[in-house]
């Protein structure tokens, strides 16, 4: 074996490491991309999608290649194991990769450009003495058009960047909101569950129970309250472990305002300045790094 120093570069990731903490991204693997598709240099958006426009199967556009877009998706879903901010558009856009048509693969390219003015962005992983896990977990109602079913959100950090997140359409159609963010709530407390067992076998036991963040009041009532289960029992079983949870002291559910809630940015298009800020909070900032050339020297003699 040989030590080969920090590392830099793996498998498209870039790795930053400095005295103020870890800085990851992928802006090399992202100019390829953009070069791969012919949309390097062009001019960039603000946000990866536009607000409130629906996108469906059946939408009347003329059909595109669907080798071509399924490779362009494929792309852009690798890129997302640096850049969260794009994991809802990613998500969403891939949905359609069996019948895609134009009005897709123009979604598809206004997400390239937003990569184009965001290129050097990434997470930075501070440094931190207080490892403490906190989750945000959020749904929509109905954002799929084609099947009603909404879109659970989850994003999990240890004091600065996030590590862990998702965005996920639900595999039930939600009656109500207070449906819909309790399954979302459950989810997420199932990978609470998991990252806590994988915690304590890494020695970094966590003390206490962990925070998850919710919007939904009722949720948290349910949670807590066995008298409310009455009101949600066409819910399916499989989610009601979350009470279980709470009475283990494995997670406790707090209540945040919509306009805090960070995982909102992975159920739903958001307004510009929306979308920048909770992009701030999941830790997704531009670094610039200095590359390193090194000289080397070689001396041959005949």
């Amino acid at each position: 074996m040989s030590d080969m120093g920090l590392l830099k570069y793996f498998l498209g990731i870039e790795v930053h490491q400095s005295e103020d903490g870890v800085f990851i991204s992928q802006s090399k693997y992202a100019k390829k991309v953009l070069k791969k598709f012919g949309m390097l240099g062009c001019n960039p958006t603000s946000t990866p999608l536009v607000v409130n426009e629906k996108l469906n199967k059946d939408d009347g556009g003329t059909k595109v290649d669907e080798t071509y877009y399924r490779g362009l998706i494929g792309n852009l879903l690798y890129l997302t194991h640096t850049r969260p901010d794009i994991m809802f558009a990613s998500s969403m856009l891939s949905r359609f990769k069996s019948s895609p048509s134009h009005l897709h693969l123009d979604t598809a390219k206004r997400l390239l450009r937003y990569i184009q003015g965001t290129m050097n962005f990434g997470i930075m992983y501070s440094r931190n003495l207080d490892v403490k896990l906190v989750g945000y977990c959020d749904s929509d109602l109905g954002g799929c058009i084609d099947d009603m079913k909404s879109t659970s959100g989850y994003a999990f950090s240890l004091g600065s960047g996030i590590f862990t997140w998702a965005s996920k359409k639900q595999e039930t159609v939600a009656l109500s909101t207070a449906e819909t963010e309790y399954i979302s709530t459950s989810i997420a407390t199932s990978h609470v569950v998991w990252l806590r067992r994988i915690m304590e076998d890494i020695q970094e036991k966590q003390e206490g129970c962990t925070e998850i963040f919710c919007d939904n009041k009722f949720t948290i009532t349910m949670s807590k309250n066995s008298v409310e289960h009455c009101r949600a029992r066409h819910i399916k079983l499989k989610y009601h472990f979350i009470r279980e949870a709470v009475e283990d002291g494995e997670i406790e559910l707090k209540y945040c305002k919509t306009e805090d809630q960070l995982a909102d940015i992975f159920t739903k298009a958001l307004p510009k300045g929306k979308f920048q800020n909770f992009r701030e909070l999941l830790g997704v900032v531009e670094h610039h790094i200095k590359e390193e050339i090194v000289e080397c020297k070689c001396n041959v003699q005949m």
